[in-house]
C-alpha cells in the first residue's frame, strides 16, 4: 500500500490520541485531588472509594488499550527489494513457510534463504543449464524443471529438458527424466496437487508429463492443443487446470486422464487478440479462479473453468504470474516492475507502488503478510508489514 495515502488519516488519529490522552489526564488528576481532600473522609466512605479506585484503574486501561486500537489500521504492507548478490535472470521462486525458501533462473542459478529473504545464499549450482522452475512438496523434498540449450546438446539423442530433485533441502540434487525418450520435449513448469503425490511438468508444444508416485515415474499425457503451456495449478488430485498461448486454457476433473478446453475465444472473453499468452493461473476452490497474461489481461471463471470472463485492470503491461488467498483478495506482477492488487476478487484492480522496473516473473505468498517476486536482473522483492508511522505512545511512568 502507497504510505502516503495513509498520512492524513495517521494525523487524524494522531490527534484523536492527543483529546483521548488530555481527557484521561484530567480525569487521573481529579481523581487523585479528590483522594487527597480533607473532606474524603465524610465525602466518600468506604464503599465509594472503593468505586474511585475501581474508576481509576479503567481509566488507566482505556488510555492504555485505545491508542493501540486507534494505530492499528496504520501497519500496512509494503514491497521492499532484497539484496541477492546476483544479476541471473530468476524464472521462479518458492517458499514452504516465511521463512525457507528457493529461486532459480538462468545458466543454474539456484539462491535459498532461511530467513524470509534477509540474506540470500547463492548455492552451488547444480547444472549450468537453464532451471524454469522450482517447486518444494516440502521443507526436504523438492524440484527443478531443467532446459539444456540446443547448442549444448552433443548427441541427437539427448533430452532437451529433464527434472532434478532433492531430498535433503537442495544440499544434493538427482536427476529425474521425466521426458523418456521424448527428447525435443521442452518443460517449462511443474505443478503439484497438495500431499506431492499428483504433479505434472509442461511446457512446449502442448507437452505435459504426469506422476502418480511423487516423481518416481513420469507418463506423457495427450492434450486437446499444440500451444505452449505456461501455467497450471492442481487443486487436488483430481481437478486442475492448464493455461498457455493462443488463449488455451484447459480442465480435468479426473487427474488429467481427459482434458476440455474452457471456452475462451477473443468473442467471449471481448477481445481481439487470439494470440494472447495466458501465463499464468490461480485457483482457491473448485470453481473460483483466475487466469493473467499478455496485454495486462486477467479473465476469471466462477463456473470451474467452463467459461471465463475478462475483468478491467489498470496496466497493459504482460502479467507473468497471480495468486489468490480466497475470493476478494489477489495479486499479479509482471513486465516493468508491474505489481497490481485486488480486494473485490479483481472487479477493480490498484497498481502498487513498486520497487524495480525490471519484469518479474514468479510470484510466491506463503500467507496474505508475506509475499516474494523474482525477475529479471536477480531481482527479488518481498511484501511484508511496513513500519508504523505514528508517534510513541505516551508514557503513564510519571502520572
Amino acid at each position: 500500500m502507497d504510505a502516503r495515502n495513509n498520512m492524513p488519516k495517521a494525523a487524524n488519529r494522531g490527534r484523536q490520541v492527543s483529546v483521548v490522552f488530555e481527557t484521561r489526564m484530567s480525569a487521573l488528576t481529579s481523581l487523585k485531588a479528590a483522594a487527597h481532600s480533607p473532606h474524603r473522609a465524610r465525602r466518600l466512605p468506604l464503599a465509594p472509594a472503593g468505586i474511585a479506585c475501581r474508576l481509576l484503574l479503567a481509566a488507566a486501561f482505556c488510555f492504555l488499550t485505545f491508542p493501540r486500537l486507534a494505530l492499528a489500521g496504520d501497519i500496512n504492507g509494503a514491497w521492499q527489494r532484497q539484496p541477492t548478490g546476483t544479476l541471473a535472470w530468476l524464472r521462479a521462486v518458492h517458499f514452504v513457510d516465511r521463512d525457507r525458501g528457493w529461486a532459480v533462473g538462468g545458466s543454474g542459478a539456484l539462491l535459498s534463504t532461511i530467513d524470509g529473504g534477509k540474506r540470500w545464499t547463492i548455492a552451488r549450482r547444480p547444472t549450468e543449464d537453464t532451471l524454469h522452475d522450482v517447486y518444494f512438496t516440502d521443507a526436504a523434498i523438492g524440484w527443478l524443471v531443467c532446459e539444456r540449450s540446443i547448442y549444448a546438446l552433443k548427441t541427437d539423442d539427448e533430452p532437451r529438458s529433464y527434472l532434478l530433485k532433492t531430498v535433503n533441502g537442495g544440499v544434493t540434487w538427482t536427476r529425474v527424466e521425466a521426458t523418456k525418450g521424448e527428447v525435443e520435449a521442452v518443460l517449462v513448469r511443474l505443478a503439484f496437487a497438495p500431499g506431492g503425490v499428483r504433479g505434472w511438468a509442461f511446457g512446449e508444444a502442448g507437452a505435459l508429463f504426469a506422476t502418480e508416485d511423487g516423481g518416481a515415474r513420469w507418463t506423457r499425457q495427450r492434450l486437446p492443443t499444440k500451444h505452449l503451456l505456461l501455467g497450471g495449478a492442481l487443486f487436488d488430485e483430481q481437478q486442475g487446470w492448464l493455461v498457455g498461448a493462443g488463449l488455451t486454457a484447459l480442465r480435468t476433473v479426473d487427474g488429467g486422464l481427459t482434458w476440455r478446453e474452457g471456452g475462451v475465444t477473443p468473442e467471449t472473453i471481448g477481445m481481439v487478440a487470439p494470440r494472447t499468452r495466458l501465463r499464468a493461473v490461480s485457483f482457491i476452490d473448485e470453481r473460483r479462479g483466475w487466469a493473467v497474461g499478455t496485454g495486462g489481461v486477467v479473465l476469471t471463471t466462477s463456473d470451474g473453468g467452463r467459461t471465463w470472463r475478462a475483468t478491467p485492470t489498470p496496466t497493459d503491461a504482460e502479467l507473468f504470474d497471480v495468486k489468490f488467498f480466497d475470493a476478494s483478495e489477489g495479486w499479479a506482477v509482471g513486465e516493468g516492475g508491474t505489481v497490481i492488487h485486488t480486494t473485490d476478487g479483481g472487479s477493480t484492480w490498484r497498481v502498487e507502488p513498486s520497487v524495480t522496473t525490471h519484469t518479474l516473473e514468479s510470484l510466491c505468498f506463503t500467507d496474505r503478510a508475506h509475499g516474494w517476486a523474482v525477475g529479471f536482473g536477480g531481482t527479488i522483492i518481498a511484501y511484508g508489514p511496513a513500519a508504523p508511522t505514528n508517534p510513541a505512545r505516551p508514557s503513564l511512568r510519571n502520572v
